[in-house]
């Protein structure tokens, strides 16, 4: 299981950035999609540096930012739902991806506080 959530955080990442890619070059636009790039790689980024954490509050706390940052992606995702016009596939599998992986880092979370006790 943590080879495969190493690998998805990293293509969640790859596929954002080639989701952003294809939006058109603008003020507007950019301030977005740097948002996106950002946000969806730091998932990939935190959840490797949770892999190495030094105790379980440590994991939990880097959880935590990978939490965010998942949020954080859905979250431009909608926007760019809002702003682009049509539902593309590519779209509605990146907000579905990005759900996914908030939803399996907190439930991380709560096993890994469960654990602690």
């Amino acid at each position: 299981m943590k080879n495969e959530l190493l690998n998805r955080t990293k293509k969640f990442a790859l596929d954002c950035w080639h989701f952003c890619f294809k939006i058109p070059k603008s003020r507007e636009y950019n301030a977005f999609v740097n948002q996106l790039i950002r946000s969806s790689s730091s998932v990939g980024a935190n959840y490797r540096a949770s892999q190495r954490a030094k105790s379980t509050a440590d994991f939990i706390n880097k959880l935590k930012i990978v939490e965010e940052e998942a949020d954080e992606s859905v979250y431009w995702l909608e926007i760019f739902e809002e702003i682009l016009s049509g539902q593309s596939e590519e779209k509605i599998k990146l907000k579905q991806e990005g759900k996914e992986l908030l939803a399996i880092t907190v439930a991380s979370i709560n096993t890994a506080k469960r654990n602690r006790k």
